[in-house]
């Protein structure tokens, strides 16, 4: 059969096949890509192993590209790197309500599950074609560690990842830049997480730099990593109920791309009840699905900084969705958006979000908030709860019961955030010994102002 085919959410670039899109990552009139059409995947993917139901759920965005054969052995090594044999864990921790443990990779996040997969798929597509290419990606915390270990000494790529100057854990910076690998580079921009994501989008919009360095995306921009995402909903589906029964996921998200992969699933055939977005004090996502405007307000530090996010990349694809992939209204609606900082929806819009969606706002300290959930998990249950999980957790006990199990998704490991967990348990987690010396390894990174000329010139002279 002929490879599927995947199109710009803004309607102007050209349709690219997977092997395309992964190098891609951007589209060039600035859109994401997603395919021309959902495959129905789900019904007939295998559910014995996560590896079998990744396979099948995500081989028909593959066919025509990668070979069975060779897709099935870079998905088996993929998560082969995993703690655990299930690749991902189950626990139910309320009646009907269930944690999804997403952090059992090498770096200890849910940015693990898809990027470990992404950086075998560039190693093979660009083996195929004997090229070469320069990563660019930006992190609030979790994705640059995930990406480097999934890039780390790879002869066909150099990655450069930004993260914001003092607005990561210790943990988290700590990962990436005690990487000794001759392809990785780490700059810390003096601004925000929004700031280094715009650098990403800028470098990729400047066609002449883009084609210089070969210039390639880890960020959930690229489609790819939204592929890999979509399993694990299908896997806590199938565990718990069955991929014909409704269920719920509430999802702590700043980017949206970890929640966009389960409206992928959905449209993909499984069944799905509702979508919960947990947001922190930093809600632009839970004011959007609660009054309809997405307004930009400034980035304030919270106790789970990887959410410390206002400009979500990926809210662009669903938008792209449910506006009837019309990408000349998501071109325009983008463009009013960054210019104003403010974006309406119209009321049938707005209607037709909150038919399947809902935002929940979750602060550090308030009752019920991500200190008291810290504490209670642990009291009640033993268990140490990491911030971002926190804030998924208390936003599905604040609301009513559906009838529809609900799952939890817990997005990383309580040691990568040990002061907030600290804070609400009273313990202090250790990290796992795969990563026990961490803090004892040297650090390597540049810090480079705000300026988009100056990041450039870094790369340049850097590749």
């Amino acid at each position: 059969m002929s490879a599927m085919k995947f199109i710009s959410t803004r309607g102007a670039a050209p349709a690219l096949d997977f092997g395309d899109v992964l190098l891609t990552g951007l589209a060039n009139d600035g859109g994401l890509y997603l395919p021309e059409s959902w495959p129905q995947s789900v019904a007939t993917a295998r559910t014995d192993t996560y590896v079998n139901t990744a396979v099948d759920v995500m081989w028909p965005f593959v066919d025509g590209v990668i070979a069975r054969d060779d897709f099935e052995t870079i998905v088996s090594e993929t998560y082969g790197t995993f703690e655990t044999d299930n690749v991902v864990e189950l626990v139910e921790l309320d009646p009907n309500v269930w944690l999804l443990e997403l952090f059992h990779g090498p770096t200890l996040a849910f940015k693990d599950v898809a990027l470990q997969l992404v950086g075998r798929l560039f190693d093979y597509e660009l083996s195929r074609r004997n090229e070469r290419i320069t990563i660019v990606g930006a992190t609030s915390g979790d994705t640059g560690s995930a990406a480097i270990e999934a890039c780390r000494d790879r002869d066909a790529m150099d990655i450069f990842i930004l993260h914001p100057h003092g607005r990561v854990s210790d943990v988290q910076r700590r990962q990436m830049t005690t990487v000794d690998s001759t392809n990785v580079h780490n700059v810390a921009i003096e601004g925000t997480f929004d700031d280094c994501q715009d650098l990403v989008k800028a470098m990729f919009a400047d066609a002449t730099f883009r084609d210089e360095v070969r210039l390639g995306a880890v960020n959930s921009i690229n489609w790819a990593r939204v592929m890999a995402q979509i399993v694990y909903y299908v896997v806590a589906s199938s565990r718990v109920a069955s991929v014909s029964t409704p269920v719920s996921f509430t999802v702590p998200t700043g980017n949206f791309g970890n929640v966009f992969a389960g409206w992928a699933a959905r449209s993909m055939g499984l069944s799905i009840d509702r979508f919960y977005v947990a947001s922190n004090t930093n809600d632009i996502l839970a004011r959007l699905f609660n009054t309809g405007t997405m307004e930009i307000l400034e980035v304030v530090p919270t106790l789970s900084p990887s959410m410390d996010i206002q400009i979500s990349s990926n809210l662009e694809r669903l938008l792209f969705e449910t506006h009837g992939r019309d990408g000349q209204y998501i071109a325009e609606a983008m463009a009013e958006f960054r210019t104003t900082g403010s974006l309406t929806l119209d009321d049938p819009h707005r209607q037709l979000l909150a038919e399947l969606w809902s935002g929940v706002r979750v602060d550090d300290d308030a009752p019920g908030g991500v200190v008291e959930t810290i504490a209670q998990v642990y009291e009640t249950h033993g268990m140490l709860l990491d911030p971002h999980s926190a804030v998924g957790l208390s936003a599905a006990r604040s609301l009513s019961a559906t009838g529809s199990p609900m799952v939890c998704l817990a997005t990383a490991h309580p040691a990568k955030f040990p002061d907030a967990v600290e804070k609400g348990s009273g313990q202090r987690p250790e990290l796992p010994s795969r990563v026990g010396d961490l803090f004892e390894r040297d650090e390597r990174f540049h810090v480079l102002p705000n300026e988009l000329a100056t990041v450039q010139a870094f790369v340049r002279a850097h590749r």
